[in-house]
């Protein structure tokens, strides 16, 4: 699987961008807010319909555009896919394949997929549980894309069980603590339980499928990062994950042990859950058991990565989680996915660099940015671009290529982050 063509319109920085692409290394040198890093965002776009680096679509789109679009065509197995996403702040996107009519743009996922490793992956290790939670469910989209109207099934039941917990929280909170209720008061409550109960079993059932496919994936991750550990920080510490649930503690302990119970069993637990936490999610108007709340904890020897892992461990790990996921999607897809190296190898120090670079050399496609091209280890040369004030180009030079208008491509937006600049 690689990208042979990226097409980008209004895009971030850049008006128009071109970039053919080929096996092997591909290397966007530019230095910081030049819209380099804008290039391999795209791609990662097509493949997740997600960024690394924002959680919306707004500065996606070049500042005075309406609209972006990112196009691309995708070679597998000798056949060729345009894949083409057209990105509208605030309406929903649309999608095309080929040449068929415009599509929902999650029925494109799985036609591009895309490893990328960047600078924001250290909060896998070091910050809140979103970051780890977010890293597995997108692995587990990119390996069955099919997980992805799970997500959106289970995220759009907790919005309504959540809202319907904090609109009737005064008389539930009145009734359940001896208050005398009116007779108005006591149908809304029985009410409120009855479909209470009704969302119990909707969340219970997709959060259960969501849950034992977490519980599989990372078992079979887990044998990837300890290996892909021990490669990158040549040996130093055994990497190990733990999944860490908010169901029952019987349950929990369990899963915490590395078992994956049935998922039958798991929405039981949901269920007994929902009983035990009843006052105190009605306490405080949320839902308080659920994949949403639960968290991975990544350990060095005995020790939690997070707080006790150096800087130089916690790149190390972060890293490893990346290779993992390359490693995992390569045996599923027996083929291997786009692996992406945004700004890596600045923040390596030299040996991190060589056996980072010795791993991944091999791989089919690999795309990296880099603000100097000395910080790119000899092993992983190839092509290169350079990218100046949103322009692109295969010779380095200080005057940006003109486009059919006579204007230098994307040079007006380079610099606004709220324009959609890159910020590497």
């Amino acid at each position: 699987m690689r990208l042979r063509h990226l097409s980008l319109r209004d895009f971030r920085s850049y008006s128009e961008a071109e970039v053919d692409l080929t096996e092997g290394v591909t290397t966007f040198v530019g230095l910081n807010g030049q819209g380099k890093t804008n290039l391999v965002e795209a791609a990662g776009y097509l493949a997740s319909l997600g960024s690394h680096r924002v959680s919306n679509d707004a500065p996606l789109v070049r500042f005075g555009a309406e609209r972006a679009f990112v196009r691309a065509a995708v070679v597998r197995d000798s056949r060729e896919t345009v894949l083409e996403l057209e990105i509208v702040p605030g309406r929903a996107n649309r999608a095309r394949v080929g040449r068929s009519a415009a599509t929902r743009p999650r029925d494109i996922l799985g036609t591009l997929r895309t490893v990328l490793f960047a600078p924001e992956d250290l909060a896998l290790v070091k910050g809140d549980p979103g970051e780890r939670r977010r890293f597995l469910d997108e692995l587990l989209v990119a390996r069955q894309p099919r997980w992805a109207g799970a997500r959106s099934d289970y995220d759009k039941i907790l919005k309504q069980r959540n809202a319907l917990l904090r609109s009737a929280q005064p008389v539930l909170r009145k009734g359940s603590r001896g208050g005398t209720l009116t007779p108005e008061e006591a149908v809304s409550r029985e009410t409120t339980l009855d479909t209470l109960v009704e969302w119990n079993t909707h969340l219970a059932a997709v959060g259960a499928s969501l849950v034992y496919a977490r519980l599989r994936l990372l078992r079979d991750l887990a044998p990837h990062v300890a290996s892909s550990y021990d490669e990158v920080s040549a040996g130093r510490s055994e990497a190990r994950l733990t999944y860490v649930s908010s169901l029952p503690e019987a349950v929990a302990h369990r899963i915490a042990d590395g078992e994956v119970p049935e998922r039958e069993e798991l929405e039981k637990a949901f269920h007994q859950a929902f009983e035990e936490m009843r006052q105190r999610e009605i306490d405080r108007g949320v839902t308080l058991v659920g994949p949403h709340r639960d968290d991975v904890t990544l350990t060095l020897g005995e020790l939690p990565a997070k707080g006790y892992a150096s800087h130089g461990e916690s790149w190390s790990f972060a890293l490893a989680l990346r290779l993992a996921a390359f490693h995992l999607l390569r045996n599923d897809l027996k083929t291997d996915p786009v692996l992406v190296l945004d700004d890596v190898f600045a923040e390596l120090d030299a040996g991190r660099r060589e056996r980072l670079a010795a791993m991944v050399a091999d791989a089919e496609q690999v795309l990296i940015t880099a603000a100097v091209a000395e910080d790119v280890p000899d092993a992983l040369s190839g092509r290169t671009y350079y990218v100046t004030k949103g322009s692109v180009s295969a010779e380095e030079a200080d005057a940006a290529p003109l486009t059919e208008s006579g204007t230098t491509s994307g040079s007006a937006d380079a610099t606004s982050d709220d324009g959609g600049a890159d910020h590497d």
